[in-house]
């Protein structure tokens, strides 16, 4: 159990860390990529504004008029400063400006520097991240910008002059901030997710293990039950033959209090056999070893033979017992014989113990082109409401009322009897109206006419 707490414990920091793990190397990496692109549409735009100005290197004033319209029609380019350098070229003199007030002033800036080494037209681009972390002479930034400079040649190809052009990446760097942080905000919703969704896993884990636990101690229970009811069979078959005998007077004669008192255990000992019977049947069905020996059957032989077990039982409680069919012969079946009799006296046996007056009608008839033959017990009992009806092939259900409470039973018939019949291919149905009476309807193929 520790152990599996553990590994859940492991899962629910792991998923999390690696899930942020790789979006922030995405972050990173579409950062990088975004950078490089940014540089090339710099320095894309330092050599259209180079080749726009150089042609006039000889007219500063010109020069200046071309950097002031640049300026005002475009918003993404916050300076440009057109310089020429010194005659001992470490440093450059401004002779253009967007600020007019930079006009004149020299710069020794190691980047200018580095730009004029390069050819013309190829020039250089940093950030201004990068300016700073190169502890370059420049001002902390409000807002990140890309600074290019590249060298611009006169009419002989000779470098002249050149141009640094500071671009705006505001636009750009709020994008990448909205990306970033919407990203981040997808990151700790995926992240609260997983880690609720590793929390109701774990807890499934547990049920899981919890239902494997309830499987194996209802297994334990069936095999208890299988063995217990092998187990009691013995000692009940011999109360019953030995009290039988007392009953009989096969034992010698016995007084009228001693046999009231064999009769009785005689009853409860056919009440246990009965018990133990059913459970027996309950253990078979669930663990599927309950084996049905299907055989082309006469399924009006078997009924009669059913009445006329349970005929004492109706005659004892006053109650007309009646089986009618349509046909003479009835069809085959194909059943189980000994199953389906089993069904049979449950069936009829429950309609006499709950019924006070009236009796029972079996009815067959053949259904769907003479393809089913319907069995249908009917009595005039006690009924039962719609809801006892749901309920009523339930295991150890049983009806309570006023008019149950003195009638034994173990809760079980039904259920068996719904499992034996399904066994056998058949349909069971039932209909009552409390108060009036219930039916209950067998349906089984017909094998043979």
């Amino acid at each position: 159990m520790m152990s599996q707490i553990a590994y859940g414990i492991f899962l629910i920091v792991l998923i999390p860390l690696l899930i942020t793990f790789n979006t922030v190397f995405i972050i990173n990496k579409y950062n990088q990529t975004l950078d490089v692109t940014l540089q090339r549409q710099a320095l894309s735009m330092g050599r259209t504004i180079a080749t726009l100005v150089e042609n006039d290197l000889p007219w500063s004033d010109f020069i200046q008029i071309k950097i002031e319209a640049l300026i005002k029609n475009n918003i993404a380019i916050e300076a440009i400063d057109v310089l020429i350098p010194e005659k001992n070229g470490d440093n450059f003199k401004i002779i253009a400006s967007s600020d007019k007030k930079n006009i004149g002033k020299t710069n020794d800036f190691y980047f200018y520097k580095l730009a004029w080494l390069q050819p013309k037209n190829d020039g250089l681009a940093t950030d201004s991240l990068g300016l700073s972390g190169a502890n370059q002479k420049i001002d902390a930034p409000e807002n990140r910008f890309w600074l290019v400079a590249m060298p611009m040649t006169g009419s002989d190809g000779s470098k002249q002059a050149l141009i640094s052009i500071k671009i705006s990446s505001e636009i750009i760097d709020n994008l990448t901030n909205y990306n970033r942080n919407a990203s981040i905000f997808i990151l700790v919703g995926t992240v609260i997710i997983v880690i609720m969704f590793l929390l109701v896993a774990v807890r499934l884990w547990d049920y899981a293990l919890l239902y494997r636990k309830i499987k194996e101690v209802d297994k334990m229970k069936d095999e208890f039950i299988s063995i217990a009811s092998h187990e009691l069979r013995t000692p009940v078959t011999g109360i019953r033959g030995f009290t039988s005998m007392i009953v009989d007077g096969t034992l010698g004669k016995v007084n009228d209090k001693v046999k009231k008192s064999a009769l009785m255990i005689q009853r409860e000992s056919e009440r246990l056999a009965i018990l133990v019977e059913d459970l027996l049947n309950v253990s078979r069905i669930e663990q599927n070893r309950v084996k049905m020996n299907l055989k082309p059957a006469d399924a009006g032989h078997i009924i009669n033979e059913v009445i006329e077990n349970l005929s004492v039982q109706a005659e004892n409680k006053k109650l007309y017992l009646d089986f009618k069919s349509n046909t003479q012969i009835l069809p085959i079946i194909n059943v189980d014989t000994d199953r389906l009799k089993q069904v049979l006296i449950n069936l009829i046996g429950n309609a006499i113990k709950y019924t006070e007056n009236g009796g029972i009608k079996i009815i067959t008839k053949e259904k769907d082109n003479a393809s089913i033959l319907e069995i249908t017990i009917k009595d005039t009992g006690i009924g039962m409401s719609s809801k006892e009806r749901e309920r009523l092939f339930e295991k150890f259900y049983r009806i309570q009322s006023d008019k149950t409470k003195n009638i034994v039973g173990t809760g079980l018939g039904l259920w068996i009897t719904k499992k034996f019949v399904e066994l056998m291919g058949g349909e069971i149905m039932i209909d009552s109206i409390k108060g009036v009476g219930t039916q209950i309807t067998l349906l089984f193929p017909i094998v043979k006419s």
